[in-house]
């Protein structure tokens, strides 16, 4: 057997064991499978504090390619509006998918805003004060014609709020070599209003509102440990 014939049966053979490896390494057990189910509906409250569901305003829905996407990532969506005794109002969606390894990434905002139409800028990592710490959130700016919508977001995979690209690779690279797939949440509430400012502190004061208003199994589902 010459030199050239040797080294091509090796290389075929250290091939085939990285196949074999990788099948043998890869995440089988869905964390979603393990604990209560998650049901958005009833998880989430529809009236605490000053907010109840304005039953008047129905959710823009996506459009039908971008839906089709939604449904092939996402287990349950929901989506509300609510207002308060001013009048003023906010806009909450919330999506939950069973399977948030690299198979499967949640579908973020900037790219569902951007796919319709919309264009996206100012974005920026904040927190925002809740009765259980400081809870990591992304900011950003829709904007359509004469509609600004300014946005404000979390997600967690498994029980991690991972609102940056490296936080959700190292988490779902976390869950993978114990060979877990873990599940995640988005939560976003938006409004309509050309001063940032106050609508930031409007959701803000919302999203503390409804966290208070959960039982506590229910918060850690929604915002992880920082909602504990």
């Amino acid at each position: 057997m010459n030199a050239l014939l040797r080294s091509g049966i090796a290389i075929a053979a250290l091939m085939m064991a990285a196949s074999v490896f990788a099948i043998a390494l890869r995440p089988t057990h869905k964390l979603a499978d393990a604990g209560p189910k998650v049901d958005l509906e009833a998880m989430i409250p529809k009236q605490f504090a000053d907010w109840r569901i304005d039953d008047r305003i129905v959710p823009v829905l996506p459009s039908p390619d971008v839906q089709e996407k939604l449904d092939k990532i996402y287990n349950q969506t929901l989506a509300r509006t609510y207002i308060n005794s001013q009048g003023q109002r906010i806009m909450l969606s919330i999506a939950y998918g069973g399977d948030q390894s690299d198979a499967m990434q949640i579908h973020l905002p900037e790219v569902c805003y951007t796919a319709q139409g919309f264009q996206v800028n100012k974005t920026s990592l904040n927190q925002i004060a809740t009765h259980y710490g400081e809870l990591p959130v992304k900011r950003l700016v829709a904007t359509l014609s004469n509609r600004t919508e300014p946005i404000t977001y979390w997600i967690t995979v498994g029980d991690e709020v991972v609102n940056a690209g490296h936080m959700r690779k190292l988490a779902q690279l976390k869950y993978g070599i114990t060979g877990s797939v873990p599940d995640g949440i988005l939560v976003r509430a938006s409004s309509i209003d050309r001063d940032e400012k106050n609508a930031y502190e409007l959701q803000a004061s919302f999203l503390s509102e409804m966290l208070t208003a959960m039982p506590p199994s229910d918060r850690a589902r929604v915002a992880g440990r920082s909602g504990n």
